[in-house]
């Protein structure tokens, strides 16, 4: 076991070892495949290439190198293209304050039993008045940042439910295309994170119809983690036992407290480490040619594509040009 695996319990390591493929005889050269990538995408500012940080991608990608650097660029990308999204990420943000104090998103204390990290969203929490779609959608990535920092959770992943219960058909018609391409281009496809599960509960009819306009945009592996339970809390109850989960949810345990996850952002003062802003996309291959391997100096820069990463065209945010997908005339 090497110290960038020091986190683990013996439990997790055993199942990064079978699930994953992660060996640490091989680590460091893993993460140095990985990092080597860099010089073949100069288009992009990579901000972090520690060898913790590439860690997190490789075990989201199941230790493939080219997905796990493909995921990585990504990332970048997608704050790159998004740099107001990701100005003053931070848990003070008035915005993404307000979001959280209402639950976006729930953290509950107990891990299900693969130890995921069960997050839960309330739809209708949502105070349209006072903050946006986006600043959900900034809430919930700043969380993520500040929970996959946990080694356990970076192996055993996430679970989300959301709970659509008394959710308008007034407020989904707030939704629009752009604004549910921006949430799965940020959570699945820019994001090391595991999710094993996104369970619908109570969803009414507009939801099914959203999720018809969005599933052309989901990956088949996630598409099969979307479980549609509907009224029916016992399906969910085989997946994610009730004595972990709050009474809203048909569990054992008390209401959930919309405040908690928040009042722990809050109390820690948590934010990214890095304000994505467009000064910090100048660095160069240059900056970053000294943590390459001394093979990599010397291979063709056409070992990926250019373009092959491209995003495409940057979806606008601002919600006021954006066209609903549900209309209410």
């Amino acid at each position: 076991m090497t110290h960038l695996q020091a986190g683990l319990s013996p439990e997790t390591l055993e199942k990064a070892k079978v699930e994953l493929k992660e060996n640490p005889d091989t680590l460091h050269q893993d993460i140095q495949e990985v990092r080597d990538m860099i010089i073949t995408r100069p288009d992009i500012g990579f901000l972090r290439t520690d060898d913790a940080f590439i860690l997190r991608f490789l075990r989201a990608r199941k230790f493939n190198h080219f997905e796990a650097f493909r995921l990585l660029a990504q990332y970048f990308e997608y704050r790159q293209q998004n740099l107001d999204m990701f100005k003053n990420l931070k848990a003070t943000d008035p915005g993404i304050k307000q979001a959280l104090k209402d639950g976006f998103p729930g953290v509950l204390s107990n891990l299900d039993r693969h130890g995921r990290k069960i997050l839960v969203l309330f739809a209708a929490n949502w105070d349209q008045s006072r903050y946006t779609f986006v600043d959900i959608l900034r809430a919930i990535l700043l969380s993520l940042e500040a929970m996959i920092e946990d080694p356990e959770l970076q192996v055993n992943g996430f679970v989300l439910i959301i709970d659509w219960s008394n959710f308008t058909f007034k407020q989904a018609s707030k939704l629009t295309p752009s604004m549910l391409r921006l949430a799965i281009e940020g959570l699945q496809d820019s994001f090391p994170a595991r999710f094993g599960g996104i369970h619908f509960v109570n969803q009414p009819w507009y939801i099914h119809a959203l999720y018809t306009v969005i599933r052309p945009f989901l990956k088949d592996k996630t598409r099969k983690r979307i479980f549609m339970h509907g009224n029916n809390l016992n399906s969910l109850h085989q997946l994610i036992v009730p004595e972990i989960l709050p009474s809203e949810l048909g569990g054992m345990l008390p209401p959930y407290d919309m405040g908690t996850w928040a009042r722990t952002l809050l109390d820690h003062a948590y934010d990214e480490e890095t304000d994505y802003c467009p000064e910090s996309y100048t660095l160069s291959v240059k900056d970053l040619e000294k943590d390459l391997s001394p093979k990599t100096m010397k291979r063709s820069q056409s070992v990926v594509e250019p373009g092959v990463l491209k995003r495409p065209e940057k979806v606008k945010n601002e919600e006021e040009n954006m066209q609903p997908l549900l209309s209410l005339d």
